[in-house]
């Protein structure tokens, strides 16, 4: 029994001896009773040999635009903004290969062979969508500057799998003509509006029905507008790819004799490029092989 029985406490350690033998080990004490609830996660381990796409979208984002007086039909800063804090994601989870954005989602592209998180989906999706907002807060004063932030943005996320390159390219090449296809509707609705004279509701009426040409022939014809001409971050979003350079340091380097003299060391590191091209066609995947990997390997 306990009672009576004396302590001697001779430090930390005797602590521990003291606390195990009044209520055994720390070992048995993780493993509760109530332990069991373990087995209702759900296994959401992604499948291996895949790409793995994580893609973000603003929830709510055309509220939140309105409230931040973004200018229409594209805010260069809130693009900007958007970039930068894909980037943050990037350099924090190295194992993605490339990253597309346009106007308020950005997809993220993890390499096959990544075993981040174990490959949990649910990891994946909550670390990119928590490093990705928290960066649009954390940057929003380098791009908006006196604009302040009214309340924080939201953003969902989705994880899916694309087990070869081709599947893989036709979903990067769906997002850029989805981006296409969006930002000549916003470019010529914005010209009808702001330079046209008309209400949106009137330009809602004048583009049901057209098509891409008919939609270019009102901006050339009447806003003189080429919309071949716009700028390439509108028409073709944001690819983000890692990139090799030279970085040149110098460095104090003590001789055997004990003096010191500078040198200057060169070394390669790879940091984070920001492109504005096209990825539906084949140029840009010659010019950046390292992206993709074997489909037979």
């Amino acid at each position: 029994m306990l009672i009576g029985k004396r302590w001697s406490f001779s430090g930390p350690r005797s602590y521990l001896v003291i606390f195990r033998h009044l209520f055994g080990s720390t070992n048995n004490m993780a493993k509760s009773k109530f332990e069991y609830v373990r087995n209702f996660e759900t296994d959401d381990t992604c499948l291996r040999n895949c790409y793995i796409v994580v893609r973000l979208d603003g929830r709510n984002f055309h509220k939140f635009s309105e409230q931040h007086s973004f200018t229409k039909p594209n805010d260069n800063r809130a693009l900007g903004l958007m970039a930068r804090s894909a980037q943050s994601v990037m350099e924090e989870l190295e194992d993605i290969v490339i990253a597309y954005g346009q106007s308020d989602e950005f997809s993220f592209v993890f390499k096959r062979t990544s075993n981040w998180f174990k490959r949990r989906a649910s990891k994946l999706m909550t670390h990119v969508a928590s490093q990705f907002s928290s960066s649009y807060v954390f940057y929003w004063k380098e791009f908006f500057e006196e604009q302040p932030l009214h309340y924080p943005p939201g953003f969902d996320g989705r994880v899916v799998l694309y087990p070869t390159n081709r599947n893989l390219r036709d979903y990067l090449s769906w997002r850029q003509a989805d981006c296409h296809i969006n930002n000549l509707y916003n470019t010529v609705f914005w010209s009808l509006v702001q330079k046209g004279g008309l209400t949106t509701t009137q330009a809602e009426d004048r583009l049901k029905g057209t098509l891409a040409a008919d939609k270019n022939e009102i901006l050339f014809s009447e806003f003189d507008i080429n919309y071949n001409n716009e700028s390439p971050l509108h028409r073709k979003g944001t690819i983000l790819i890692w990139k090799k350079h030279e970085e040149t340091v110098t460095r104090r380097m003590k001789l055997p004799n004990a003096e010191e003299k500078e040198v200057v060391v060169t070394r390669i590191k790879r940091g984070v490029e920001s492109l504005h091209c096209d990825i539906i066609g084949e140029q840009f995947w010659e010019e950046h092989p390292d992206i993709l990997e074997d489909d037979n390997s």
